[in-house]
């Protein structure tokens, strides 16, 4: 029988929120309200998978009879991180610096069993090339989307497909920030599936 538990997902991300309405489940957000400190030497994939777990169990601990969602995205350039740029101006920085070149996109999400401990989790990574861009397609972009809480300073899901040359992804949503292909999969091993036998 489906487990009929109530499904939370920890975060306030509006993106994230829409994504698993996508599933027809019915779930709750909530605030992990965890510190995202990422250490110089911590490697980009392990930082998303370190952060979707905390946020997971961060609100595991306020409702113990939930199954948790928790996710996190990390996006580099080679040694170079692209976090949330937050503004105009980290945002041209971003964009100009990721101009012709790949960027990797690693969005982990966690599944918390909060009544047993049990964690399933997941990494999708999401390989995308940038086209060349010039200063006023920067300029006009960021003046149309103003993306400064996306990072990496583009929304694949907006006008910010007109920056990229092509993805590589197994999971479209990934990119988005919530990997729903994956997702569906650990749902199903938690009990409750999406689509009913």
């Amino acid at each position: 029988m489906p487990d009929s538990r109530a499904l939370l997902l920890a975060s306030t991300s509006p993106y994230r929120k829409e994504l698993l309405q996508r599933l027809g489940l019915p779930f709750a957000c909530a605030d992990p309200r965890i510190a995202e400190h990422v250490p110089a030497a911590e490697a980009p994939a392990d930082t998303a998978r370190r952060l979707a777990t905390a946020k997971a169990r961060a609100v595991a601990a306020r409702h113990s009879d939930a199954l948790v969602i928790g996710a996190d995205q990390v996006a580099s350039c080679g040694a170079l991180r692209l976090d949330k740029p937050g503004g105009h101006a980290n945002a041209v920085r971003q964009l100009t610096a990721v101009s012709g070149k790949s960027v990797r996109f690693d969005t982990a999400v966690a599944l918390l069993d909060a009544r047993s401990g049990a964690l399933l989790e997941r990494i999708v990574p999401s390989l995308v090339r940038f086209r060349e861009l010039t200063p006023a397609q920067i300029e006009d972009y960021l003046r149309r989307e103003q993306p400064y809480d996306c990072a990496g300073s583009a929304k694949a899901e907006g006008l910010g497909i007109a920056l990229i040359a092509s993805i590589d992804s197994d999971d479209p949503t990934a990119l988005i920030g919530l990997p729903l292909i994956a997702l569906s999969e650990l749902l199903a091993r938690a009990g409750m599936p999406v689509l009913r036998a």
